[in-house]
């Protein structure tokens, strides 16, 4: 499975294998279980438009707050010994909230429920992404980033299918197959998703050992906000390369997790039947599975920057194409595009970033990193939710991303061009 990889490396990807089980839940059956809850309900009574725009504002929320947290968090993690106890709180708290969500009763407890869950889901990302720099070498930061994304695809159709398999059976797609209630039907899809996520997430907290390191300070927490205005001033002043590949990176990120984000809301919104839309979601999973293989090979033989600027490329056209959607197979077509190239834009990124910023500061500077990139997501959301509100369709709302990428390619070339200061 991973024949390429050291134990270490191994129990690394295998926590995108746990997570992605969250991730492929939250894109695909929690704006159902969502929408099943709040439309018809009061305050007056939701419309599915109106529960869309809820569900993009609660994302909203999502990012603001782990932006404001990343930073902090990751400063503290770097200090010696810490970042294994960041990220084992983080999840543990984030997988009791996956479970319990199975359990809420009304709109608005589950959308809280969610939220919190997602938050700690995002802070635990924050730590695994800066664990990169201690698990392997410069010269496998690509390779193995990409094998983190292209695994997590697959393995989290597993927990996904008994999720789905437990909707139909209560009764999700029409009454005449339900044979448990749909109350159960949830708990089921949400327990078995925070079971997975425990379980593969176990071999990383026993392996994983903190490498890189900043040693314990005395008033460690003004110490922190210190490192943290200090480390924000390098960037914009002196390290022009990181500077423009963050500005970059929270251009074209923005159309990425907001797609990931709305899938299931595009085609609902389009009237597509949710079977369909589920089949090609899985589909799109293999398909990201082999374009982050790929791209991982590439990786090998290509400098980085332009391989991300193909995929900004491919997803532009996809934004471009979604004017057109209108049927299932169109909805398919869009599917297969964003499969390409979704994997493989997130994990050179990662890997891109692990190796111009130091290492003993990994964990604080992928706090900044999740500030771009949690408030580019917010900035899509909030865009998918004005133009609904507005009344226009969703083919408008995720065409205007395409602007984003076009800005973050022309950033990405800028980024390139400049001299590293680490160098």
């Amino acid at each position: 499975m991973f024949k390429n990889l050291n134990k270490t490396e191994r129990a690394w990807v295998l926590y995108d294998v746990g997570n992605s089980a969250f991730t492929m839940l939250a894109c695909s059956l929690i704006p159902i279980f969502f929408k099943e809850l709040a439309i018809g309900t009061a305050p007056g009574q939701i419309t599915s438009d109106q529960a869309t725009a809820y569900y993009s504002i609660s994302i909203s929320v999502v990012t603001i707050v782990v932006a404001l947290l990343g930073p902090i968090c990751g400063a503290f993690a770097d200090h010696k010994g810490m970042k294994k106890i960041f990220f084992t709180t983080a999840v543990a708290l984030g997988v009791a909230g996956c479970i319990l969500n199975g359990f809420a009763k009304t709109w608005t407890a589950f959308i809280v429920i969610y939220v919190l869950s997602k938050i700690f889901y995002s802070v635990s990302l924050t730590f695994y992404d800066s664990m990169l720099n201690d698990v392997t070498t410069e010269e496998r930061m690509d390779e193995v980033s990409s094998y983190g994304y292209a695994w997590g695809y697959i393995g989290s159709c597993l927990p996904f299918i008994v999720a789905m398999i437990a909707y139909i059976i209560s009764g999700g797609l029409s009454e005449d197959l339900m044979l448990i209630s749909p109350e159960a039907g949830k708990i089921i899809g949400f327990t078995v998703t925070g079971v997975w996520w425990l379980l593969v997430t176990l071999p990383l907290i026993k392996e994983y050992k903190q490498i890189n390191y900043v040693e314990p300070e005395k008033h460690a927490v003004r110490k922190v906000f210190s490192r943290i205005g200090n480390t924000l001033r390098t960037i914009a002043t002196k390290d022009k390369k990181v500077l423009f590949f963050l500005i970059a990176f929270f251009l074209y990120i923005d159309g990425v997790g907001t797609i990931i984000d709305n899938c299931i809301n595009i085609g609902t919104d389009l009237g597509l039947p949710t079977v369909g839309q589920v089949v090609f979601l899985l589909a799109t999973q293999v398909v990201a599975f082999g374009g982050s293989l790929t791209f991982a090979r590439l990786s090998q033989k290509h400098d980085t920057v332009p391989l991300i600027l193909i995929c900004i490329f491919g997803y532009f056209c996809v934004c471009l194409y979604a004017l057109t959607l209108k049927t299932l197979l169109h909805f398919g077509i869009l599917a297969f595009g964003v499969g390409c190239f979704q994997g493989s834009i997130q994990s050179l990124s990662r890997s891109y970033y692990s190796k111009i910023i130091p290492a003993e500061n990994s964990g604080e500077y992928f706090g900044i990193y999740d500030i771009f990139a949690k408030g580019a997501s917010f900035l899509g959301s909030a865009v998918i939710a004005a133009v609904k509100l507005a009344g226009g369709t969703i083919n408008i709302a995720v065409a205007s991303l395409a602007v984003f990428f076009a800005l973050g390619f022309i950033f990405l070339k800028i980024s390139d061009k400049q001299p590293s200061i680490r160098e």
